[in-house]
């Protein structure tokens, strides 16, 4: 059985000297995108760290800019307006807004480090219908935490 090759995205490196998206394993859904610049994140600040990359998606897909668990783990580093969508039609430098969870310690990020992943999936497109009322499923007009999952603190 062969590999499928995937679908082909057209790449631009605005900044040749980085490397271009990549897997890091094989299987794995997300491609790593680095940090163009060196930046410092304070403790709670966010800062827009771009990519050097750009790309064209063919329609019928978007790209999903996603946080690394690793940084996530290790420094509370996650993205803001995660995941971040990258819409087809967009041809800009990729760029990522990245959150500092750390109330005491500031995070350094030096050029050429991963700071996200881009998953690309197939989209669909539909058309929405206005109807009187839905029918009805199983979860109803069930929302957050409808699920369970977690429990309610108890009243006493």
């Amino acid at each position: 059985m062969t590999a499928d090759p995937g679908t082909e995205v057209l790449l631009l490196r605005l900044d040749p000297d980085l490397p271009a998206p990549s897997y890091a394993h094989p299987g794995d859904a997300g491609a790593d995108l680095v940090s163009r610049i060196d930046v410092v994140i304070p403790p709670q600040g966010r800062v827009t760290v771009p990519t050097g990359m750009a790309i064209a998606l063919p329609d019928g897909f978007a790209a999903f800019v996603h946080p690394r668990s690793g940084l996530a783990m290790r420094h509370g580093l996650t993205i803001v307006n995660a995941p971040g969508t990258v819409d087809a039609g967009y041809r800009g430098e990729i760029a990522v807004t990245l959150l500092n969870t750390d109330v005491e310690h500031a995070l350094e990020l030096h050029r050429g480090d991963r700071i996200a992943q881009l998953v690309i999936q197939r989209v669909e497109r539909v058309r929405f219908v206005e109807a009187e009322q839905l029918p009805g499923s199983h979860r109803g007009a069930g929302g957050f935490g409808s699920s369970g999952g977690w429990k309610a603190a108890p009243t006493h």
